[in-house]
């Protein structure tokens, strides 16, 4: 009887030890929290907070920097874990890379995740995207934290898959002008809620000028117009690389809304002329995109 008792104190103390070494294992592991951003709900609400309008055509935002004050902010929150990445999510027509979410997606720590863009600009397939990011790196114990930067109700499932693998959820809103921009719904499912005010973004969101609607004077010619077609295709194939352009091509001689108007506003930059209004001048810089387009393939 007493050999027996003697095991199973031996057996006792010996569990008692691996225990208390997994406990000092789980001590020194850091924890780790990732940022969520739903960038449909970003621009329509700091576009509206900062510059009056949800038109994304009609402001600048300065994602970099954006993206640096988010990941400084999470640092002071969660003090002692460490960063994950920054996923960043928006809609893409056919899910092609637009020249700024190209841009966002070469920053360090960011990881772009590209939903589809319909026919009325409405991001298809985002939420879907977020709730199954979260609930992998949560299932994985890959995150111990995520700070969710959205509004819309459907990412409450998002937010509930999350918790039921243990993560804490940290909502992240921006102020509205008037009213609320966030799913009551989403505000209750939480762990907690954080509102970015005007002064955060004031820095990194600026209303473009008025493009100017010339009629006559300085017109440039289909020629120059043509040849600033095939330089912007130039440049997006060194950009954006030749996969992503050659989807392009068994939609000739249509582009995509989003690329179509990507490439207007920067032809425009580049000629310091209204293309708006000027059907033939258009016409003439798809030629022109087109032209180069296809000596490539």
């Amino acid at each position: 009887m007493n050999d027996d008792l003697a095991a199973l104190s031996a057996r006792i103390d010996r569990t008692n030890e691996l225990l208390q070494r997994m406990l000092a294992e789980v001590a020194k592991t850091p924890s780790t929290h990732a940022i969520f951003v739903d960038a449909g709900y970003l621009y329509a609400a700091a576009g509206r907070l900062v510059a009056g309008t949800e038109d994304r055509r009609a402001f600048d935002l300065d994602a970099e920097g954006l993206i640096d004050a988010l990941i400084d902010t999470a640092r002071t929150i969660f003090a002692d874990s460490r960063l994950l990445r920054v996923y960043w999510y928006d809609g893409a027509r056919r899910r092609i890379h637009t020249a700024e979410q190209q841009s966002i997606a070469e920053l360090p720590d960011v990881k772009v995740r590209l939903g589809n863009l319909n026919s009325n600009n409405q991001q298809k397939g985002v939420d879907s995207l977020i709730r199954s990011d979260l609930e992998s790196l949560a299932r994985h114990r890959a995150i111990s934290d995520a700070a969710l930067l959205g509004g819309d109700e459907d990412l409450v499932s998002a937010v509930e898959a999350a918790q039921g693998y243990g993560a804490r959820v940290h909502l992240w809103g921006i102020e509205a002008p008037e009213g609320r921009n966030q799913a009551e719904p989403l505000l209750w499912e939480v762990d907690s809620q954080r509102t970015f005010d005007l002064d955060f973004f004031k820095p990194y969101v600026s209303r473009r000028a008025a493009p100017a609607y010339e009629t006559t004077a300085g017109r440039p010619t289909r020629e120059d117009v043509r040849f600033v077609g095939a330089q912007i295709a130039a440049k997006w194939l060194a950009a954006r690389g030749r996969d992503t352009l050659v989807e392009l091509l068994p939609g000739h001689p249509y582009l995509p809304g989003s690329v179509d108007q990507d490439l207007l506003v920067e032809a425009e930059s580049l000629l310091q002329y209204s293309l708006r209004g000027h059907a033939d001048l258009r016409r003439a810089l798809r030629d022109g995109f087109w032209d180069h387009l296809q000596t490539q393939y």
